[in-house]
């Protein structure tokens, strides 16, 4: 995830008005108290703090999208058997997903970022290395650890459907390159960094999961993929506008960077409307059932969203609201299309 800004706003500002209530997307309430020591249990234990924990719900979100799209093209005395793989996915998507953040705290320590950086809700990392260096070789070993077990537990699902590995192998392979590859790589390209989070949470969580529990790719799972992949890339696109100093200075190059942050607001708006699109064109060609638009329920706070980053492209300070309505939409419409799905 993208590290960064911003504290409390002013009571009756945008955040009292447009942050929707009990949605559980903070990142992680910043480790440091006011003597500036983590508030951890035990020392030893606050690298976990490094996995981001919060952040991990969107992994959750999208294999339950990918499951309930398995579900939906199982026939019912079959469905039993989806229970040990969709626990499988889940861990193996979970341990990509703390991989990646892992790592992400790991290079950013050492690339002196986290010296330059104020926390959010959203962004801008647990702040555990700059409290705790010593844990930086537990931190970037976990990483590596993590990314390891999701390969292992890939590798088995390569094997389970062996006769079609060249459907899946792919596809795991790529998802290894972007935890491996994010912070090191990909965030110095611009538009390859637009759309790495929506690979990683869509084709590769959303598709990849109902692939590993049945064995094809179902359009089914593909529209719920290009759903997940446009909300994906605007959640890390926006929490990327706060950061923009911070990054270039470490040698990022950020979409933020080379557009700006107006016309990056014009590109959330642009992804919005491709998510609805998407979804609107699955229920209509009857690829997803009349259920799975209720995923459609979030896009109000959607365009409130982008509304927001629009009003306030350049004030960093009071995207708060913005990018807790951005994280709502990201973490609830799979959620309710994977309810959908299974009751439709």
């Amino acid at each position: 995830m993208s590290k960064r800004p911003l504290r409390g706003l002013p009571a009756g500002s945008d955040a009292a008005r447009d942050t929707p209530p009990a949605v559980p997307a903070r990142a992680i309430d910043a480790p440091l108290s006011p003597s500036g020591r983590a508030r951890a249990p035990h020392a030893r234990l606050a690298w976990l703090q490094s996995v981001r924990p919060p952040f991990l719900l969107l992994a959750l979100a999208c294999v339950a999208l990918g499951v309930a799209c398995a579900v939906h093209s199982t026939p019912a005395g079959a469905r039993a058997a989806l229970g040990l793989p969709a626990g499988l996915a889940l861990l193996a998507a979970l341990s990509a997903h703390a991989s990646v953040n892992l790592l992400n705290e790991w290079s950013d320590w050492r690339s002196g970022l986290d010296a330059q950086t104020q926390r959010t809700p959203f962004s801008g990392g647990s702040g555990t290395l700059p409290a705790h260096p010593h844990l930086a070789p537990v931190v970037g070993a976990a990483g590596v650890a993590t990314l390891l077990l999701s390969a292992a537990i890939g590798l088995g699902f390569v094997l389970r459907w062996s006769d079609r590995w060249l459907l899946l192998a792919p596809l795991g392979l790529l998802g290894l390159a972007l935890v491996a590859s994010y912070t090191s790589w990909i965030t110095r390209h611009p538009w390859l960094c637009l759309i790495a989070p929506g690979l990683g949470f869509g084709p590769l969580m959303v598709a990849g999961t109902a692939f590993a529990l049945t064995g094809h790719y179902s359009a089914t799972s593909l529209v719920a993929a290009a759903v997940t992949f446009c909300q994906a890339n605007n959640l890390l696109l926006l929490n990327q506008f706060p950061d923009v100093d911070a990054d270039r200075r470490v040698g990022r190059r950020t979409l933020p960077m080379v557009l700006g942050r107006p016309r990056c607001a014009a590109v959330l708006g642009a992804q919005a409307l491709a998510a609805a699109a998407a979804l609107l064109a699955g229920v209509a060609s009857g690829v997803l059932p009349p259920a799975a638009a209720s995923g459609l329920l979030t896009l109000p706070w959607a365009a409130r969203s982008v509304q927001l980053a629009h009003r306030h492209a350049d004030e960093p300070a009071r995207l708060l609201p913005a990018m807790a309505l951005n994280v709502a939409v990201c973490l609830l419409t799979p959620l309710l299309m994977a309810a959908g799905l299974v009751l439709g």
